[in-house]
């Protein structure tokens, strides 16, 4: 399948993200609102600083992928970074306070869990400049980063249902909010779309968009969790799993690769064949969510004057999502299935085929 550009380059910055990830900057102990670190060379004397989701900075996901792009930033030489990491929701509000002493010019929060302590601290501190991954803007000086990333899932379902061999393919997410059900929604509806296309019948376990009902596992980091579920999902007969749930997912991805061949698995968010390379043999795919471009370009309209609380919304038009290469299973998918994929995201892209979820955000 024919890849753009500005997805491919998503592809690389997956693999930034899993050096950040397996070989971390210094880290100091931080104050009780967490372990902080920075950049190794400073680049400039404008500051950033990222405050980290309870995933963490090494999730293979999208605290990864935010880092990675707060790094090409510093590489650029628009910024000096540095990062605080959150081990609990009760640390956002002291961790974001924190940073406001420390003459960050720009404050990075990954999460739209973190929504509220960021427009709190925005609320008090006008003159601050703030952006948020996965929530809406705050005019005047919180830009938010989202990504309507059930296109790129929509196209992840569709794949799922075309390539599974037993008809039953599974998703589940870390908790039920906004930015993670709509990748569960549009990989549904992908499924939906194939199954009316070909006159099949493949199921969907774990989700159902029609009644929102469907498993989550309550934690970003659980990965035995992660397992868990997904052992259920192949007893039931799943030969495909969707982990929506950051280092959560990595056990599903274990529970594949164990599964002597009965399942494989699609990535969320990062590249997983690069981000989480461990499991490279059980990784049709990826649906990549262009986190690390859209931190980078905040960073840098910051540091050069052009900060703007205009909403970023990540799409198959602009590159903001999308489907990973397929790696290993590259000789694997059908050429038909390849070439109707192609034919689905334009349809997408250009309004012929409109994906219903109610979680998509709207800018």
């Amino acid at each position: 399948m024919k890849q753009s550009k500005l997805v491919a380059a998503l592809a690389v910055v997956g693999l930034a993200a899993a050096a950040c990830g397996s070989k971390p900057v210094s880290t100091n102990s931080g104050s009780s609102a967490g372990a902080s670190a920075s950049a190794g060379s400073a680049g400039s004397s404008f500051t950033a600083c990222m405050v980290t989701d309870t995933g963490g900075i090494d999730d293979h996901s999208f605290n990864s992928a935010a880092w990675a792009g707060m790094q090409k930033a510093q590489s650029d030489g628009k910024a000096t970074v540095s990062y605080v990491q959150s081990t609990t929701a009760n640390q956002y509000a002291s961790n974001i306070s924190s940073l406001l002493t420390k003459n960050c010019k720009l404050i990075v929060t990954v999460g739209g869990l973190m929504a509220d302590a960021t427009g709190a601290s925005a609320k008090t501190h006008t003159s601050q400049d703030y952006a948020i991954v996965d929530s809406g803007s705050v005019p005047p000086n919180v830009k938010g980063l989202q990504f309507n990333t059930a296109q790129g899932a929509f196209l992840g379902g569709y794949l799922a249902a075309g390539y599974s061999k037993s008809g039953k393919v599974a998703t589940f997410g870390g908790l039920n909010i906004a930015p993670v059900t709509v990748y569960m929604d549009g990989f549904w509806e992908g499924v939906q779309y194939y199954n009316s296309k070909h006159g099949t019948h493949v199921q969907v376990l774990g989700w159902n968009e029609t009644t929102q009902q469907g498993s989550f596992a309550q934690s970003f980091t659980d990965q035995n969790v992660g397992k868990q579920l997904t052992q259920g999902f192949q007893s039931q007969g799943a030969d495909i799993v969707f982990p929506v749930a950051g280092g959560t997912g990595l056990g599903a991805l274990a529970q594949a690769q164990q599964s002597n061949g009965a399942m494989n698995a699609i990535w969320v968010d990062t590249d997983g064949f690069t981000a989480a390379p461990q499991y490279a043999s059980v990784l049709i795919t990826s649906v990549l969510k262009g986190i690390s471009d859209a931190v980078t370009k905040a960073v840098e309209d910051s540091s050069s004057g052009n900060f703007s609380a205009t909403s970023y919304v990540g799409t198959l038009a602009n590159g903001g999502t999308g489907l990973a290469p397929f790696h290993n299973f590259d000789g694997k998918i059908p050429a038909s299935l390849t070439a109707e994929l192609d034919t689905v995201k334009q349809g997408i892209i250009s309004g012929t085929i409109t994906i219903k979820s109610k979680a998509q955000p709207t800018g």
